[in-house]
């Protein structure tokens, strides 16, 4: 069976903190979530998701490296380099949705814009809300937030990989439109 691990993060800190969005080594991690499809380790929904906080980076780049594929949103512009602020990354196999995405629409969509359209649902919060969490010491916030979005990337892929297409929001012309995608 293949480990497929679904991956995402939290950060402590917003880019007006860290001089823009050049400086993504300097948000520092707050919380990170993966969900497995090769674990036999479950939680008490019976789910395969596991929590790193900062503690534990050895220990999520350890997962993440030992996966055969990591599925994510924005990971190689955002995710992969906030983990490179702690130390540097081996090659990881990566499916990078929205970078799909961009390469076959040629602009970028949300997350939260594609889970609306393709499944019917949305994100749970916003990243500068996760931030205020951790802020005040709500971490059981901060996950849930994280674990939702590793759960819609999960459907989303799911979606993708076996209807060859997902769906988003053309404003423009106030409909849905499709995108087509090839995961096998």
């Amino acid at each position: 069976m293949r480990n497929l691990l679904f991956f995402d993060l939290e950060t402590k800190r917003t880019f007006a903190e860290v001089g823009g969005r050049g400086n993504l080594q300097a948000l520092g991690l707050a919380v990170a979530v993966t969900y497995s499809s090769a674990s036999s380790v479950k939680d008490p929904e019976g789910e395969e998701y596991s929590v790193y906080m900062e503690k534990d980076i050895d220990a999520l780049i350890e997962e993440l490296t030992s996966a055969d594929l990591v599925v994510g949103f924005n990971l190689k512009r955002f995710d992969y380099e906030v983990l490179r602020g702690y130390r540097p990354l081996p090659p990881i196999p990566t499916l990078d949705i929205l970078e799909d995405i961009y390469q076959e629409l040629g602009f970028r969509v949300g997350l939260d814009a594609l889970a609306k359209a393709t499944l019917g649902v949305g994100k749970s919060a916003h990243g500068l809300q996760s931030i205020e969490w951790f802020r005040e010491g709500r971490l059981d916030l901060v996950i849930d937030y994280c674990r939702r979005d590793v759960e819609l990337t999960r459907l989303l892929y799911e979606y993708g990989r076996e209807n060859g297409y997902l769906l988003y929001w053309d404003e423009r012309l106030q409909m849905n439109r499709r995108v087509a995608v090839s995961w096998g």
